[in-house]
C-alpha cells in the first residue's frame, strides 16, 4: 500500500491511498464467506457455494463492494499512522479507482489537530480579587440562618411585608388558563421576590379569603417570557417571628455555645468560599493569558459540531428542565438570536482551543493520571449529574467514556502546572498562593458536564468499520 498526504489547510488533509489488489485478498475471502452465509443457491449446501457461482448469480461487483467496505477501516488507519496524523472525526472517503485484480485507489479527507508550539508561559501575570469578608457579609449570613429558624403564627388581619401568605394561583394567557399555570397552597413571604413580579403589591393588604388580579411576565413553564393575567387568592396570613440573636440561638442553630463563636465560623466559611472563587478567577485569567500567547486554528467542521452540541444541550436539556424554550430564554436574557448565536460560537471556539492547548500541555509536561485522581473526579462528576457514583461509573464504562474522564483530569492537572508557574497577585498587591486549590483547576476545562465534539471525535475516528465507508456517490 502507498499513501500520500496533501495539506488542504492547517486543520484538514487529503489522504490518497493506492492498494495493490493482493492486499485485498483477506477481505475478498471474508466477503465470499459472508455472502455464502446469507444466500441460497439450489444444488449447493449453505456456506458451500463456490466463488464463481456467487460471481455469476450475484455479480462480482457485490463481492468487491463488500470486500472494500470491510477493508477500508484498516487501510485508512494504516495510512493515518503512516502519515503520523491526529485525525478528528470521521473522514470523507471517496473510491477514485477500483480495477478488479489490479488496484484500489481511494481518497480520505479528514480534519486533524493543528500543529503548534506551546509558548513560554512562565511570564504570565494576573490580578485577582482580594479575599475580604466585611462584617455586613457575616451579618447577612447569620441573618439567613436566623430566617431558617423563624416561626409563623396565623393572624386575622391584612397581609403586610414580611408576612407569610398561603395562596392559590391561576395564570391565563390570551384569556385561556394555562395547563401548567395553576398552583394551590403555595407559601410565599411578601417582599422576598421569589415569585412573580407584581405579586407583592397584589397580596399586600389582603386578608384570608381575599383575591386580586395582576399582570406579570412568566419566568418559566410553557409560556415563559409571555405576559399573563394572574389571579391570586389568599387562603391564610401568618406572621413571622424571628428568634433573638443570642447565645441560646447559637446553641439551637449550630454546634457552638456562643453567638460570637457562630459568627466566627460564618466568617471562616465565607473566607473559604471567596478563596475558592479567587482560585477559579485566577485559573480563568491564566488560561485567557495562555490562549492569547498562541495562535490555534480551529477546524471548521469541528466548530460546527461543537456549536450544534452546545445548542442541543441548552435547548433539550437545560431549558427543558426549566420548562422554557429558546425564545423565552432569549427574552429573559435580553438577547437577540444573532447575539446568542455569536456568543455560542465564541464559547465553542474557546472551548476547542482550550482543549487543544491543554492536551498539548499534557504531552509536553508528561502529565499522568492516577487511579485515585480518576476516582475522585468521577465522584465529583457523579454528584453534579445527580447520579450515584456506582450508576455514573457504570454509565461511563458502558458508554466507553473512561478516556474522556481521564482527559478531563489530565487537562486540569496541565492547567495547574501553568497556574503554578504564573505570578498571581490580588487587588491589594499581595501574592496569592493557590497550592491548596489545585484540585479546582479541572473545573475550567471545556465541556465539564458533557463530552464535547472534540473529545468524542478523537475517540471515534477510525475506531470501527462504520466510521469509514465510501460515499454514496462513488458507485463503488
Amino acid at each position: 500500500m502507498k499513501s500520500a498526504v496533501e495539506t488542504l489547510n492547517p486543520t484538514r488533509v487529503r489522504l490518497t491511498v493506492e492498494v495493490p489488489f493482493e492486499e485485498l485478498k483477506p477481505s475478498l475471502d471474508a466477503a465470499y464467506k459472508k455472502i455464502n452465509q446469507q444466500v441460497t443457491v439450489p444444488g449447493f449446501r449453505k456456506g458451500k457455494i463456490p466463488a464463481r457461482i456467487i460471481d455469476q448469480r450475484f455479480g462480482r461487483g457485490a463481492v468487491l463492494e463488500e470486500a472494500v467496505n470491510e477493508a477500508l477501516p484498516k487501510l485508512y488507519e494504516d495510512a493515518v499512522n503512516e502519515g503520523d496524523l491526529k485525525p478528528l472525526g470521521r473522514p470523507e472517503v471517496d473510491i477514485t479507482e477500483l480495477k478488479d485484480n489490479e488496484t484500489l485507489t481511494f481518497t480520505a479527507e479528514v480534519d486533524i489537530r493543528p500543529e503548534f508550539e506551546i509558548p513560554d508561559y512562565s511570564g504570565i501575570s494576573v490580578e485577582v480579587d482580594a479575599i475580604e469578608v466585611p462584617e455586613e457579609d457575616v451579618d447577612k449570613s447569620v441573618e439567613q440562618l436566623r430566617e431558617r429558624f423563624a416561626s409563623t403564627t396565623p393572624v386575622e388581619r391584612a397581609a403586610a411585608e414580611g408576612d407569610v401568605v398561603t395562596i392559590d394561583l391561576e395564570a391565563s394567557v390570551d384569556g385561556e388558563v394555562l395547563d401548567d399555570g395553576v398552583a394551590s397552597g403555595v407559601s410565599y413571604t411578601i417582599g422576598s421576590g421569589e415569585l412573580l413580579d407584581g405579586i407583592d403589591e397584589a397580596v399586600t393588604g389582603l386578608e384570608a379569603g381575599g383575591s386580586a388580579t395582576f399582570s406579570s411576565e412568566l419566568k418559566g413553564g410553557s409560556a415563559a417570557g409571555r405576559e399573563a393575567e394572574v389571579k391570586v387568592e389568599v387562603t391564610q396570613v401568618a406572621e413571622r417571628e424571628l428568634p433573638e440573636l443570642d447565645d441560646d440561638f447559637a446553641q439551637m442553630a449550630s454546634e457552638f455555645d456562643t453567638l460570637e463563636e457562630m459568627r466566627a465560623d460564618s466568617r471562616k466559611r465565607l473566607e473559604q468560599m471567596k478563596r475558592y472563587d479567587q482560585a477559579q478567577q485566577a485559573q480563568e485569567k491564566v488560561l485567557d493569558e495562555l490562549l492569547g500567547l498562541v495562535e490555534i486554528p480551529v477546524p471548521e467542521k469541528l466548530l460546527e459540531e461543537e456549536i450544534s452540541t452546545r445548542k442541543h444541550n441548552l435547548e433539550n436539556h437545560q431549558l427543558a428542565q426549566m420548562g422554557m424554550d429558546l425564545e423565552g430564554y432569549l427574552k429573559l436574557q435580553e438577547k437577540t438570536a444573532e447575539e446568542h448565536d455569536a456568543e455560542l460560537k465564541e464559547q465553542a471556539e474557546r472551548g476547542i482551543r482550550t482543549q487543544f492547548v491543554l492536551d498539548e500541555l499534557v504531552g509536553k509536561e508528561q502529565v499522568n493520571v492516577g487511579q485515585e485522581e480518576l476516582t475522585e473526579h468521577l465522584m465529583r462528576r457523579a454528584q453534579s449529574s445527580g447520579m450515584s457514583p456506582d450508576q455514573f461509573a457504570q454509565a461511563v464504562v458502558e458508554g466507553g467514556q473512561v478516556p474522556v474522564l481521564v482527559g478531563e483530569v489530565a487537562r486540569g492537572k496541565a492547567l495547574a502546572v501553568v497556574v503554578e508557574a504564573a505570578t498571581i497577585t490580588d487587588t491589594n498587591g499581595e501574592a496569592v498562593d493557590l497550592s491548596e486549590e489545585d484540585e479546582t483547576a479541572e473545573t475550567v476545562t471545556p465541556a465539564a458536564e458533557t463530552p464535547s465534539a472534540t473529545e468524542t471525535a478523537d475517540e471515534t475516528a477510525g475506531a470501527d468499520g462504520d466510521d469509514v465507508k465510501p460515499s454514496e456517490t462513488t458507485g463503488a
